[in-house]
């Protein structure tokens, strides 16, 4: 009796289990709502959007010259302090002229001695050419003077080049700066020993102000941007076309702007590039040669550019680029996109969208492609749609 009692309490309460979940199924069932999913929507509108390029590239000199000694000797001065700023023609180095001084001073003595030789030869070549009308003296005897007198003539000019030659000799003992700007360290100490067109360098003078920037862009980018222009797609922008920005290697932009100077006609075969320079004033001195730069060049204007956030784009599982949008009717739609390339935050996108589209920014996730969505404007930098903005704080608990 005990064994079946026990068995009626335990399928009793078996039995009032299943009608307490069923009872609390069907009131779930019948008590929740059919919500419209609420989705951000940004519209799609052509604007007017500067085409840019970021490239990398190095800065360098404007000018640079090597100083050389143009003489051998010892150097006895230096003349300058290492990176300071110099002039052209200002001497660098003084080379020993002591040797340059004496062959001078014998190439004058030399002059001298013909200088004052021609006189005489001259008087007897012509005193014989007189005699020889009158048969006094012989053709040979002429001959000879007249000989001499063309050889002190030229024994004249000849010492005359040596003097010159030793002059300009002279003169380069004191090598000076070929151009102006700043010197760098020198190679060499007073004492050291120099040859004529040595190899190395005494020291290197720069002009830095302006600066030039040369940077590599690919064949490839090269051809697309004719391809635009070709094609209309890009608009030249007068005088900003050639307009530069500079971005140093902390990140900083530099305050100045650059011009770009020319494109190079010569491809890098190891590389499928050319070279682009533009040049920069450096008044202050920010741009050292050498320095790691990065440039913004302006490729053009597109006229009619379409714009979408980066969030509103997500790729199939092939890596292509998509969006979904919301037609005239508040039905989900898939588009396949091609793009071009980030501006700012947004996509310029190629095609896959028109101009008065609706495009998902925020709640693609709650929808699929053919669902009805109810849609409210999504705010371009916020990051939130005014719609969840009144849904951020939970609504307050209730007491039990």
């Amino acid at each position: 009796m005990q064994i079946n009692d026990k068995a009626k309490q335990i399928a009793a309460g078996v039995f009032l289990t299943g009608l307490l979940i069923l009872g609390g199924c069907g009131h779930k069932t019948t008590g929740t709502p059919n919500i419209t999913p609420e989705v951000a929507v940004v519209t799609i509108q052509p604007k007017q959007v500067a085409i840019t390029t970021e490239l990398a590239g190095r800065t360098s000199a404007n000018l640079v010259a090597e100083v050389r000694p143009q003489v051998g000797g010892i150097i006895q001065k230096r003349l300058f302090t290492e990176g300071s700023d110099v002039k052209a023609g200002q001497v660098l180095y003084q080379i020993d002229p002591a040797p340059y001084q004496t062959v001078l001073d014998n190439a004058k003595a030399a002059l001298m001695r013909s200088e004052a030789n021609l006189p005489a030869i001259r008087l007897k070549s012509d005193r014989l050419r007189e005699l020889l009308v009158d048969k006094a003296v012989s053709q040979q005897e002429y001959d000879d003077a007249a000989a001499a007198l063309k050889q002190t003539e030229a024994d004249i000019q000849y010492w005359k080049a040596m003097v010159e030659t030793a002059l300009i000799n002279l003169k380069y003992t004191a090598v000076t700066a070929p151009i102006s700007g700043r010197i760098g360290r020198s190679n060499v100490t007073e004492g050291a020993l120099v040859t004529a067109q040595q190899p190395t360098a005494l020291a290197t003078v720069q002009r830095l102000n302006p600066m030039y920037v040369d940077v590599p862009q690919s064949t490839t980018e090269v051809l697309r941007l004719r391809r635009g222009l070709k094609e209309g797609r890009l608009d030249q922008n007068g005088a900003n076309q050639k307009k530069v920005q500079l971005m140093l290697e902390d990140g900083t932009a530099y305050p100045l702007a650059g011009t770009l100077q020319f494109q190079d006609v010569t491809v890098d075969p190891t590389t499928g590039s050319v070279i682009l320079r533009a040049i920069f004033p450096n008044p202050n001195g920010v741009l050292l040669p050498g320095m790691f730069v990065r440039t913004v060049v302006q490729e053009g204007v597109n006229k009619k550019a379409l714009l979408i956030p980066q969030q509103a784009v997500s790729r199939d599982p092939k890596g292509n680029p998509l969006t979904l949008i919301v037609d005239a009717g508040g039905k989900v739609q898939l588009r396949m996109l091609t793009l071009d390339r980030t501006i700012g935050d947004q996509w310029l996108v190629s095609s896959g969208l028109a101009a008065g589209e609706r495009a998902i920014v925020e709640g693609m996730q709650k929808v699929t492609p053919g669902a009805s969505v109810k849609t409210v404007p999504f705010e371009i930098g916020s990051g939130t749609s005014s719609g969840e903005r009144k849904k951020a704080l939970p609504p307050p608990a209730k007491s039990n």
